[in-house]
């Protein structure tokens, strides 16, 4: 009987022990509450950074599977019948589906915050290393230049006895061999101090494109929620109305046929939807790529005042030997575009188009500092804000076409380079990755992601349009 209760007390105290505390730890919390109110950045304040990022994940898998559902129900919305009342639900869903994204762009901001602080303690630690070892090198050099500086009879000599001689010779043989381990592990350690810089420039390059996406979501948020206060003061009554107005129709159709396919370089400010789709539809006919998509593309990356193209750089690179420069007004801006991989070509690029450098608009670096020190260039060129290396890759296939040297500044060249690289990324079977590859090259963090939607969405959008005003086309 008393081992059956020892029995008894013991399994309990396991459980009070081991299986209650994890489940403390492994609580989940209200995410609903937590991930859309904005709380979960208190809670970081008071949990530690690993189970902060526990947190932004779940946040984030939260927020994706409420993206997807808000984006089901506006498929579903749309197949109704088209009322003032259905209308002013979709607009509604995608305000909250924008607001989910920018939910998602804040914990994913957080969460590279917490990479980069790690790469950075990382580096830290490496130097630290590497100085050591090179202390240890230069030691066991001035040990065998020391012995070096013997001649062999002096060494010979100096030894009582035959042993001792050869018990010499051994150790500057044992010196020559921790020479050779010291600098090879010099050469290791300085090639991962090498590696982990270049993560560190690429995390905050990733945290660069993030504040720059949710730059984009807000002001498209802002725009639908005007579209939507604009439906709001119209009464059932005057929407069905205005549906039936087939003048919108005529009126659209009538400003695409005053519209050419013509060459419209950047100080014209942009172009506007209607030539832009013009531009996409003779890329596609040339790389195969999805016109709307294209044009998604093309919005995504300088879409400015209503119009494709419209913002292609803030700033002036001015010194070639550190890459810094001034922003349109002459102010001094540092990082503009890499002195060691981009200057050169982006110098040969306007050579052959008869350009000033230092007067052609760039994209300025967004002073994202870590601790203090920067990260990451600017540098991007055109409509379709290529830099100047991928340019270089693309330049030759657009002269091909165009039969003239390509300007990444000239709209046209911008939309087909945009054409070309996308075919090569495989959009013709899958355009989300030809999006993400687009933004971030062959790999991306799942954070970035939502950069792949925004653009698979607004192509949506614009293939609609696109059918309208084919079909007032007719």
């Amino acid at each position: 009987m008393f081992s059956f209760l020892k029995n008894k007390i013991v399994a309990s105290l396991f459980f009070v022990g081991i299986i209650i505390p994890l489940f403390f730890v492994s609580a989940e919390y209200d995410l609903e509450t937590m991930c859309e109110s904005g709380d979960w950045e208190e809670e970081c304040n008071k949990i530690s950074q690993k189970e902060c990022e526990v947190l932004c994940n779940q946040c984030l898998d939260y927020l994706n599977q409420k993206s997807a559902k808000v984006q089901q129900e506006i498929s579903e919305t749309g197949q109704k019948k088209t009322t003032l009342q259905n209308q002013v639900s979709t607009l509604t869903k995608k305000i909250k589906d924008i607001d989910y994204q920018i939910y998602q762009s804040n914990m994913s901001i957080k969460s590279l915050g917490f990479q980069i602080d790690d790469t950075e303690k990382s580096i830290e630690v490496t130097s630290k290393e590497v100085e050591e070892q090179k202390k240890k090198v230069v030691e066991i050099l001035r040990a065998v230049e020391k012995e070096d500086k013997k001649p062999f009879f002096e060494i010979l000599i100096a030894s009582d006895t035959l042993s001792q001689f050869f018990d010499n010779l051994i150790y500057l043989e044992t010196l020559s061999t921790k020479n050779r381990e010291a600098f090879l592990n010099l050469e290791n350690l300085e090639s991962s101090l090498r590696t982990k810089k270049v993560n560190l420039e690429d995390e905050t390059d990733e945290l660069k494109n993030l504040v720059i996406i949710q730059g984009v979501k807000k002001q498209e948020s802002a725009q639908i929620k005007q579209e939507r206060e604009y439906y709001l003061n119209l009464t059932e009554k005057e929407y069905q109305a205005k549906l039936q107005e087939k003048s919108d129709l005529d009126k659209q159709a009538a400003e695409i046929s005053k519209r050419m396919f013509e060459l419209i370089g950047v100080k014209e400010g942009g172009i506007e939807f209607g030539e832009a789709v013009e531009i996409a539809k003779q890329v596609e006919k040339i790389t195969g790529v999805r016109a709307a998509f294209l044009l998604a593309i093309i919005h995504q990356e300088s879409y400015n005042n209503g119009k494709f193209g419209g913002n292609v750089g803030q700033c002036y690179v001015t010194n070639f030997k550190t890459g810094a420069g001034t922003d349109l007004k002459g102010n001094p801006k540092t990082r503009v575009m890499s002195p060691t991989t981009q200057i050169s070509i982006f110098k040969d690029i306007l050579k052959d188009l008869g350009m000033e450098p230092t007067k052609t608009a760039v994209s300025c670096w967004l002073p994202l500092y870590s601790k203090g020190v920067p990260y990451g260039w600017g540098g991007a060129m055109g409509p379709a804000q290529f830099i100047p290396s991928t340019w270089n890759v693309y330049r030759k296939k657009v002269a091909e076409v165009t039969g003239r040297p390509a300007n990444p500044w000239n709209i046209n060249d911008a939309f087909l380079a945009s054409g070309f690289l996308l075919r090569d990324n495989g959009a013709a079977q899958n355009e989300f990755r030809a999006a993400m590859m687009y933004f971030s090259g062959a790999s991306w963090t799942k954070q970035e992601e939502f950069y792949g939607r925004s653009v698979v969405a607004k192509a949506a959008s614009f293939q609609k349009d696109i059918e309208v005003l084919e079909q007032a086309k007719n």
